[in-house]
């Protein structure tokens, strides 16, 4: 039970952070030299150009070939998508760097993205 509560600590401060990268990163009008972490300065500099704001990079790691995705920012609340974090924490640590790598075949990642997208769609109706 306390091994599961540091775990659920920890996946939390890792979704903060990265929220708070991908929010800074976002706001490319920011003063850079307000920010004081060097993490977070490189992180802003690694994000390419496709990834709009609200927006992160994702690679599905597992198969023949990796795939790449972005994803919108309220995915990380997504249990399924959680779950994927969960084990990219204990896959590859906290320290990865660049694209966010979840360890599950690109067909997997994609049927989360569309079955929360085809929720979404029911419920504006």
């Amino acid at each position: 039970m306390e091994e599961s509560l540091t775990r659920a600590m920890m996946l939390k401060l890792f979704i903060r952070k990265l929220r708070r990268v991908l929010l800074l990163s976002a706001s490319r009008g920011a003063n850079m030299s307000e920010i004081r972490f060097d993490e977070e300065m490189e992180a802003t500099k690694m994000v390419p150009g496709d990834v709009k704001k609200g927006h992160f990079a994702v690679t599905a790691t597992k198969g023949e070939e990796p795939k790449r995705f972005i994803v919108e920012l309220n995915y990380l609340t997504h249990p399924d998508f959680l779950s994927l974090l969960e084990q990219a924490k204990e896959e590859y640590g906290f320290h990865q760097e660049g694209v966010l790598a979840v360890p599950c075949r690109p067909e997997e990642l994609q049927k989360i993205l569309e079955n929360r997208r085809k929720r979404r769609a029911s419920t504006e109706w």
